[in-house]
């Protein structure tokens, strides 16, 4: 049932609409040209590190059991906005049920909470090789990393389930625009009638205990790491050390800077130009699933050799 029906005004609409790149109308066929490059660099990259860890023996460790985690969200991602942007961008269909939408905010969220705990849980394996190398096979065993993965996924479903409901009780009798290609919480609730405090402040509580919380324990992470590296007597073994990292730092750096701006820029940046919570957003839900898989690729040498291994034959 439209949630348009549930409502009490005659304005009522059971339907959002989309927006892609305002002024830019015309030109949304040819923007959707690199946009679909994005998209299909992003899916293949993630399912070749899929494949590549699954296939290659030597690459059932933690690290890129993590790694396979990082891919299989980030494909994720990619394939919950695909149909709405390209609708936008290739056909022109800016119309999204209520129901529809509220579904795709649920992933939307789900999936970027879910990214933000397995890269905590990267920095944990970083932690424990570099400052507790003797116990790194006892500490992360496969029935340990199975756990940390379900906890993790546990705990997105749990924070984002109510949001919909929350949503869904509400009508929507002004504005039917949003902002984006597709639907997020915090643009959707500003076009209820109603009093929206509530779905604000659980809002803000979901970003500070996940992503807040996170983001700290990957800082204070990577300052037991620095404090170990230093320690070490040999420049060699310390850049050696560090070297491990740089993948991991720029998939947090990708992740939390664009999702943080994005945020930022919702709840209190009211004065900041439509163009660029626009690009924002795009940068937010395209960037990190496009950037991980080239970043580790390049930057780890066993999935590096492996995937020229695998075009060489």
């Amino acid at each position: 049932m439209a949630l348009g029906s549930l409502g009490h005004g005659s304005n009522s609409s059971s339907t959002f609409l989309l927006s892609g790149i305002p002024g830019l109308e015309s030109l949304h066929v040819w923007i959707s040209i690199p946009l679909c490059f994005m998209y299909l660099v992003s899916i293949l990259g993630n399912c070749m590190i899929l494949f590549v860890v699954k296939t290659e023996p030597s690459l059932h460790e933690p690290m890129y059991l993590f790694l396979s985690m990082l891919a299989l969200t980030d494909l994720g991602l990619s394939l919950c906005t695909l149909p709405t942007v390209l609708g936008i961008f290739w056909l022109g269909l800016r119309e999204i049920g209520h129901d529809a939408c509220f579904t795709q905010l649920f992933f939307i969220h789900c999936l970027s909470f879910l990214e933000s705990s397995v890269l905590l849980s990267m920095a944990f394996d970083r932690f424990v090789a570099i400052c507790r190398p003797l116990h790194y096979a006892s500490i992360l065993t496969n029935t340990a990393i199975s756990r940390i993965g379900l906890a993790s996924l546990g705990r997105s479903v749990a924070l984002i389930s109510p949001l919909p409901f929350m949503l869904k009780r509400f009508s929507y009798c002004g504005s039917s625009v949003l902002s984006h290609s597709y639907c997020l919480h915090q643009e959707v609730m500003k076009l209820a009638c109603a009093d929206i405090k509530a779905n604000s402040i659980y809002g803000m509580f979901v970003i500070v205990s996940t992503v807040g919380v996170d983001s700290l324990l990957i800082l204070f992470s990577y300052t037991l790491i620095l404090r170990t590296v230093l320690s070490i007597a040999s420049k060699t073994e310390r850049l050696k050390a560090l070297n491990t990292c740089v993948s991991h730092i720029c998939a947090v750096l990708l992740f939390y800077t664009p999702m943080i701006g994005l945020s930022v820029i919702h709840r209190f940046g009211k004065q900041a130009p439509h163009l660029v919570q626009v690009v924002m957003g795009f940068v937010y839900l395209l960037v990190p699933p496009l950037m991980n898989p080239i970043v580790y690729s390049v930057k780890t040498k066993q999935i590096r050799d492996r995937v020229t291994r695998a075009f060489c034959h």
